[in-house]
């Protein structure tokens, strides 16, 4: 029964990356809003989910909107700093991505947020969403958005939605399969993983060498032989430092003969029950696999204590979806999208783009290795992924109005879905999309109806977050003329570079600016001899601090300067540097250069 009726401007449905991120924007933009969240923490993938070691849009240039602002936030805020595995250049204790995320909704008095909700029915007018009925309430707004995390509103609004495969024929995708087959009936989309923390007690053992951590009960469906050989290539210590957190804990979200769990993945949208079967046989198999890990190592590990705000304290709020519902849009991003144009170094560009991503396409099939159509790029001494755009047309149904998506359920082929599915790149989608809601309503329109390069203009200009929304590798959002090269090529798309430079001179040339005064205050100087084993791959042997001498370890950064200079500088020389080390990935993060 619904007890009351509330009325806002925007409603965003699911508080996950994108939904969180749409709900922020749209409020600072001045729409009332409202949000709803089924978990107590806002962030999704990157709190709730336990993802707390986040891939994609790690360079420098592309650190901006409410991603590089949430970066910032983490590296004022996590003891000890972001620098703890080597599958991520930022990892940090969920718990700090929680609370950020919950103090920016605090400080917006027009943001109403409701948490332990879960949407039941969508309202009609016409081919218009006009409102979403919860348990004992139900809101009405202008401009409604899904942000949940596996598409639940375009079901329940039966709005036109993709799920499982598109063969070659669909779109002319090369990686895409010609024929159904037993494979793509046995994953109709990639597996979840249910992520659960790990703890190392070692310190803590006691004088007779008994390990504090508790024992690990095994789940009723314990089966070792899906685990054997989880880190036989890599060591159990490089395992476990892939996801390292602050304070002697570890993410374990491993693909591996891990805890990706793929049984009947039908089920998340069969019916409520169904899903509840799915979660559970997924919170089960991670247990098993941490039990598994603990029968291997040792009792040195164990559960994380007092992580998650719930009984399952090491274990997340719920399962890691890599995949959901994918609207059919006015525009389906498509494999073809996000690969490099021939002989270039980036995607081209949308018209019409809203958000930028970088990350390789990257697939989860448990037991099956899938090839794709290589996207990866070596860049800053180690590899990234070709740049790609997200179209506004994307996040708009191709027949319904009053209603934007703004998580994984965009219009996206299952195929390219493995590179626009990370958490940089839904956070930047979630940011455009509760930015056009707001301006929808400030204009009285529809979605599809907002004039595109007003909401390009205002995500650029934005004063608190602005994003780019054009990739280039070398134009970080410190740079005095940021904004220019951004405007310059929206209005001169075909002039867009192909190897992702702009022609504008290098960060060489200007005075050092208060952010890189910044990051060179939280750096430490070494000193060593500098060597390039291959185009884009170097060494650094330590002469100093003494504490270091005689050490060897790789050199990266995500600051196309520095870049630069690692690429013309002399083999074999004396240098003296300015970065921060990850002992966990053996390699240091330079900051600052200069000759020995």
């Amino acid at each position: 029964m619904v007890n009351q009726t509330y009325t806002a401007d925007v409603l965003v449905v699911g508080g996950g990356t994108g939904g969180t991120a749409a709900a922020i924007q749209a409020a600072r933009r001045g729409a009332k809003t409202i949000l709803v969240s089924e978990f107590s923490w806002l962030g999704g993938m990157l709190t709730s989910a336990g993802v707390s070691a986040p891939d994609g849009n790690e360079l420098e240039a592309f650190q901006t909107g409410l991603w590089g602002a949430f970066l910032q936030e983490l590296r004022q805020r996590q003891p000890g700093g972001l620098d703890n595995s080597w599958v991520s250049f930022f990892s940090y204790d969920p718990r700090i991505g929680a609370e950020i995320f919950a103090n920016w909704v605090q400080e917006l008095p027009n943001l109403h947020w409701i948490s332990g909700q879960v949407p039941i029915e969508v309202y009609r007018q016409s081919d218009s969403i006009t409102g979403v009925r919860f348990a004992d309430f139900a809101v009405t707004a202008k401009i409604i958005l899904d942000g949940t995390e596996l598409g639940d509103l375009l079901a329940l609004a039966e709005i036109p939605y993709r799920w499982g495969w598109e063969l070659q024929s669909e779109w002319g995708e090369s990686s895409a399969p010609v024929n159904f087959n037993s494979f793509t009936k046995r994953y109709p989309v990639q597996a979840p993983t249910y992520v659960v923390i790990m703890q190392d007690f070692g310190d803590a053992m006691s004088t007779t060498g008994v390990a504090a951590a508790p024992e690990i009960p095994a789940a009723p469906n314990y089966n070792p032989s899906e685990f054997t050989g989880a880190w036989d290539s890599y060591g159990a210590e490089t395992f476990l430092n892939y996801g390292r957190l602050p304070g002697g804990r570890f993410m374990i979200n491993w693909p591996i003969c891990g805890n990706d769990y793929g049984q009947g993945l039908g089920r998340l949208i069969e019916s409520d029950v169904s899903r509840g079967e799915f979660i559970q046989e997924s919170h089960w198999h991670s247990q098993n696999f941490a039990h598994f890990i603990q029968n291997q190592l040792g009792r040195r590990y164990g559960l994380a204590e007092k992580v998650f705000p719930h009984t399952s304290t090491a274990f997340a709020l719920h399962p890691y979806y890599r995949e959901s519902r994918r609207l059919v849009g006015l525009t389906t991003v498509r494999e073809q999208d996000i690969l490099p144009i021939a002989k270039g170094r980036v995607a081209s560009i949308f018209n019409d783009a809203i958000a930028v991503g970088n990350y390789a396409n990257d697939h989860h099939y448990p037991g099956v290795q899938f090839s794709l159509q290589p996207k990866s790029i070596r860049w800053g001494g180690r590899w990234t992924g070709t740049p790609f755009t997200i179209p506004y047309n994307s996040l708009i149904p191709a027949t319904t109005d009053g209603f934007l998506v703004c998580e994984k359920n965009i219009s996206v082929s299952h195929i390219a879905n493995g590179a626009t599915r990370l958490q940089p790149v839904v956070m930047g989608i979630g940011q455009a999309a509760g930015m056009a809601a707001a301006m929808c309503v400030e204009l009285n329109c529809q979605p599809r109806h907002l004039p595109v390069r007003a909401l390009q203009t205002a995500l650029l200009a934005d004063n608190r977050s602005k994003t780019a929304i054009i990739p280039l590798f070398n134009l970080p959002p410190n740079r005095s003329d940021w904004l220019h090269w951004q405007l310059y090529y929206l209005n001169n798309p075909q002039a867009y570079p192909d190897s992702g430079y702009c022609p504008c001179p290098s960060e060489n040339e200007y005075p050092d600016s208060a952010f890189d005064k910044a990051l060179i205050r939280e750096s430490n100087c070494f000193k060593g001899i500098f060597s390039r084993l291959d185009r884009q791959e170097y060494r650094f042997a330590i002469t100093a601090p003494a504490a270091y001498q005689g050490q060897n370890w790789q050199l990266v950064t995500l600051r196309s300067h520095i870049d630069e200079q690692l690429s013309a500088y002399p083999h074999e020389q004396l240098v003296t540097l300015w970065g921060r080390y990850n002992h966990f990935g053996n390699w240091l993060l330079v900051e600052h250069l200069n000759g020995g």
